[in-house]
């Protein structure tokens, strides 16, 4: 045995395979769990990983099981996705666009059956995964296994993280494993090195940033592993610590300087304040996530932007960099915290200015009646801010859907919350708060995690929540029900309202109650409706809970003892220790104020409004109403090249 060979496990009773080499490998590269459901391709495998004890996580659907593992990834661990593989793809996909590192395992026929029409071999599943992987190959002998698996795996981790695929055939995971023909590659080799900044260029930030007058860091999933190293230096200098909507990171929301989402930096420019001079990105990307190319979060004129990233072609891909450093970020801010010669602090100033717009309440939302006064429900803002006011300190918040991710997201900060995650992603896929859940739940087994959803997003695997009950897991599920498809009812009538009654495509049904739904899982289930007389359990034998009417004092508004009733829904399933479901009932109304920019509805006859992204100028020249009256009037008319003559 030479020395870069794993020692092997073999299992008793039988034969050592192709899927107890695969299974020993992934758990000597640090895999602890394992996502997907079952298939009797994968037999082998299964069997391996619980001889070797990784353990497996079955969910209800394989796309759900990708989001567990971009969930779980999220904790700064790695994960497995094993299932048939076209059910996972739109998981892949989202996993490819938000940089997630996992390792997906899939099966496929005996190679002997190749274009046979036999099961699962119609496609080629590497040509499908090709294009939304960082790595995939087919694997066509059991002793290459641990060379590919390590390549696999140091694919995913290293440089711009991504998922990758290995395609095992069936036949391959039940070969007997001849360990003299095995290659090891690079599997027991150390962990690689991450990439480390350019000193000079680390120089060059701390000049610009000695000269800021208003600097700010926006973190982002890139600094997962920089926690301490980017509070040592937000701390030293007076920087203030936004993170983007996507992924708060592990940065302490009680931390001095943490600032909240850099949403909020949308907040100075409205409120006729001075936007940072300095923006010091650290793994976050451009995008629509942080304002697109508005400038409504990153200025597009009158500040400095520097770009730290493990992907070279991020720095810069949407606007100007004034300097872009390719690094791991914990390198590159430990570099910036040790060449710090003379200490430099931000002004108190803005300081203050930036730290204050954690605490910003929209006034005008903060102003409206708790109750909608047509249809009786609770306000969605009043609604969500007492849900995330009942949560315990340090949970895990994960945010699903539409207008409902506007409400939760424009609240986050009265959650306190250790991390936070935007789950629909650069794809918008709605649904996968469910498997992101359920990942960072086994990831965090000691916290409550918190899986927000719009009636609609909850359509998408609402099933999961029998993986939770059956896994014992602390997820609270909040569906923020308003009966429609929020952001799509909102944006047909800004454009439409004045013109048509339909709305195609956008309704949903107030009937449901996604409580017995839950019930029927077996797991608590509470509805909170205004305009019901009771706040009750959904199954018939527990024990009946107040209804909002009779909680606090008899003299109290009614608006008042509908939040409590949220809140005390909220605080029986926290300290019933397992996963639960709140059918939180809200108004339809009113729309969401980033709702109302991204539809960009105007009146203006020379532009043309393109829904949820920039408007866009029209491309030919339109005459005016005046105009078009003269040319009919016989006083001026349109000439042949398209002007118009006045007379």
């Amino acid at each position: 045995m030479t020395p870069h060979e794993l020692p092997l496990k073999y299992p008793k009773g039988r034969e050592l395979l192709g899927g107890d080499l695969l299974a020993q490998c992934l758990k000597a590269l640090g895999v602890g769990v394992a996502f997907g459901l079952h298939g009797g391709h994968l037999d082998a495998f299964l069997v391996g990983c619980v001889d070797i004890g990784i353990e497996l996580i079955d969910t209800r659907h394989e796309t759900a099981a990708v989001q567990a593992a971009e969930g779980y990834a999220k904790e700064n661990q790695f994960p497995i996705y094993h299932s048939v593989f076209c059910n996972g793809i739109p998981g892949l996909a989202t996993a490819f666009a938000d940089r997630s590192p996992i390792f997906c395992l899939t099966s496929s026929p005996p190679l002997r059956d190749a274009e046979t029409n036999t099961l699962q071999g119609f496609h080629d599943q590497i040509v499908l995964a090709k294009p939304i992987t960082k790595f995939c190959h087919c694997v066509t002998n059991v002793g290459e296994i641990p060379r590919l698996a390590s390549l696999a795996w140091r694919t995913a981790s290293t440089g711009a993280p991504g998922p990758v695929l290995l395609d095992i055939p069936i036949d391959i995971l039940f070969t007997p494993v001849e360990t003299s023909s095995v290659a090891w590659g690079s599997l027991t080799s150390p962990p690689v090195s991450p990439p480390g900044p350019d000193l000079a260029a680390i120089d060059q930030v701390l000049h610009l940033l000695q000269t800021a007058t208003r600097p700010a860091i926006i973190v982002g999933t890139g600094s997962l592993s920089a926690t301490h190293e980017i509070t040592t230096f937000a701390t030293s200098t007076g920087t203030p610590i936004f993170h983007t909507p996507k992924f708060s990171t592990a940065i302490p929301s009680h931390h001095p300087f943490h600032a909240g989402s850099a949403s909020a930096l949308a907040l100075l420019p409205a409120s006729h304040q001075p936007s940072p001079d300095l923006i010091l990105l650290l793994g976050a990307r451009t995008g629509f996530l942080l304002g697109g190319r508005s400038g409504s979060i990153l200025p597009t004129h009158g500040c400095t932007m520097v770009q730290i990233d493990t992907d070279g072609s991020e720095i810069g891909r949407s606007s100007h960099i004034h300097v872009g450093i390719v690094s791991d970020i914990k390198l590159a801010v430990a570099a910036l915290n040790a060449r710090i010669s003379t200490p430099f602090r931000a002004p108190e100033k803005w300081i203050r200015a930036a730290l204050s717009l954690k605490a910003w309440r929209a006034p005008h939302n903060e102003a409206e009646s708790v109750l909608d006064k047509g249809s009786g429900h609770l306000h969605p803002y009043h609604a969500v801010k007492k849900v995330f006011q009942s949560l315990p300190r340090d949970a895990v918040v994960c945010i699903d859907g539409g207008e409902a991710s506007g409400w939760a997201l424009q609240l986050l900060a009265e959650a306190q919350a250790s991390l936070s995650m935007v789950c629909t992603g650069y794809l918008g896929f709605l649904g996968n708060g469910w498997g992101y859940s359920l990942g960072a739940a086994v990831a965090r087994r000691d916290v409550l995690v918190v899986n927000v959803q719009g009636d609609g997003s909850a359509g998408f695997h609402v099933a999961e929540l029998d993986t939770y009950a059956k896994f014992g897991l602390r997820v609270l599920t909040v569906v923020v029900n308003n009966g429609v498809w929020g952001m799509s009812a909102a944006g047909q009538e800004m454009i439409f309202g004045g013109v048509m009654e339909a709305r195609p495509a956008a309704g949903l049904r107030r009937e449901t109650r996604y409580d017995v739904v839950a019930e029927g899982f077996g797991v608590t289930g509470v509805l909170v409706d205004a305009t019901r007389e009771e706040y009750a359990a959904a199954s018939p034998t527990a024990e009946r809970r107040k209804s909002f009417m009779e909680l606090g004092y008899r003299d109290e508004e009614r608006g008042k003892k509908a939040l409590e009733s949220v809140g005390a829904a909220v605080d029986e399933i926290v300290h019933g220790m397992g996963p639960g479901l709140i059918d939180l009932r809200v108004s339809e109304r009113p729309f969401h104020d980033v709702t109302k920019a991204m539809v960009g509805a105007t009146d203006d006859p020379d532009v043309i409004v393109v829904p949820y992204y920039d408007n866009l100028p029209r491309p030919y020249y339109k005459t005016t109403k005046v105009e078009h009256e003269r040319a009919d009037s016989g006083s001026g008319g349109v000439s042949g090249d398209g002007t118009v003559d006045a007379k």
